[in-house]
């Protein structure tokens, strides 16, 4: 393991955090995708654990997705390696409980939609603005309605409105809105007092069954490749979806021509 996403087992064996961080924003670029997506493999088997838990340091969960690797020479790559990465927190065999602080945003969001478990300090913010770049983002399109209220998830989607902490509390998205100054310590508490009494293998057998019942797991296959290829055929294809890119990454408004 690097040092972009570190994965420490905790709570002797029952628990593995994962840690992202990197300055300024904590941007999943491919090779933070690749570092969690190794601390998740390197301990999937490991008959003792009952929950992982994706931490991010600093003030904010992270901005997202780098938006650099959605030019159109790197988008399909970049889609392919975080797709791969979704399913694979979606069907983890343990619980995946994401911690979130300040922004979440985009890919980010996306990311915690595919976990079991969120906890939220009160400074959250979920987020896919993608539409604002003249794009727009798949894994949202695939599975929010089956994570949020499917009103909800439509309106985030079409317009890159936020969700605050609060707001998906009351939705039941967030398990449970946790101090800021000791969020994690009151998250692991939580976890000897909820499923450390647990048998793991109990564990194990109630998120299979849960995850194949969801429907999210099949959400995650054809209907979510369908949708990657009209991200990949349709917009990376077309003169907005590259121009609201290029507006960001160049600091200027785009110019739309809505082709």
């Amino acid at each position: 393991m690097g040092s972009l996403a570190p994965a420490e087992l905790l709570e002797g064996g029952g628990l593995l955090r994962i840690a992202v961080g990197t300055p300024k924003g904590n941007i999943l670029s491919q090779a933070m995708m690749g570092e969690i997506a190794a601390g998740l493999r390197e301990h999937r088997e490991d008959r003792g654990l009952r929950l992982v838990l994706l931490t991010a340091l600093g003030e904010n969960f992270s901005f997202g997705a780098s938006v650099e690797e959605h030019r159109r020479e790197q988008a399909p790559g970049m889609l392919a390696a975080f797709h791969d990465l979704i399913r694979t927190v979606a069907a983890y065999p343990v619980p995946v409980a994401a911690l979130v602080q300040g922004h979440c945003l985009g890919g980010a969001f996306e990311l915690v939609l595919a976990c079991h478990l969120v906890f939220a300090t009160p400074s959250a913010r979920f987020a896919c603005p993608e539409v604002k770049l003249g794009v727009f983002p798949p894994v949202l399109a695939a599975i929010g309605p089956l994570r949020l209220a499917q009103p909800v998830a439509e309106r985030l989607l079409l317009t890159g409105e936020s969700l605050d902490a609060d707001a998906a509390h009351r939705l039941g998205f967030v398990a449970r809105v946790l101090t800021s100054s000791s969020a994690q310590a009151e998250l692991i508490t939580w976890y000897r007092e909820t499923l450390a009494p647990l048998s793991a293998f109990a564990i194990r057998q109630a998120t299979k069954a849960s995850r194949r019942a969801s429907g999210l797991l099949q959400a995650l296959q054809t209907p979510l490749s369908q949708i990657e290829r009209q991200y990949v055929e349709e917009v990376l294809e077309s003169r907005d979806g590259n121009e609201g890119i290029a507006a960001f990454l160049e600091r200027r408004k785009p110019v739309w021509r809505d082709c």
